[in-house]
């Protein structure tokens, strides 16, 4: 991951080689939340540029204990700056003991994740927040 500005726009790059050789398959980095959301958000919001590859948003909770433990929801890019709105109710539990919604005021960290194929990633951060 490196940080980097363009046109007076700051962002993080994450990019690399995704393999899923040797049980790998992603690269990733993550944000722990040192205040949480508060009750009433309904979302992530993110301002993104791409190779045009899908990538992920994982989010962890108080209830994601062990390692392996997330929620996920997938996005999009494209090699313009495009503003994504991810809402909770779409992110997908990574396992059976987790609830079905993530809750906001219980996320703890996000993650912006090249997950699960082989591929070469490049995604740019500008913003990520709540709505």
């Amino acid at each position: 991951m490196q940080f980097s500005s363009e046109s007076d726009v700051a962002f993080a790059r994450l990019a690399g080689t995704v393999s899923t050789k040797n049980n790998g398959g992603f690269i990733q980095f993550r944000r722990k939340l040192y205040v949480r959301p508060d009750e009433g958000v309904s979302g992530v919001r993110l301002l993104v540029r791409g190779n045009g590859e899908q990538y992920f948003v994982h989010l962890r909770t108080r209830g994601t204990v062990l390692p392996w433990q997330y929620y996920q929801a997938e996005f999009p890019t494209s090699e313009e700056w495009t503003e994504v709105s991810l809402p909770l109710s779409g992110f997908k539990a990574s396992g059976a003991m987790l609830r079905a919604i993530p809750v906001a005021d219980e996320i703890t960290s996000v993650g912006v994740v090249a997950y699960g194929r082989d591929h070469e990633a490049r995604v740019d951060v500008s913003e990520i927040g709540f709505y």
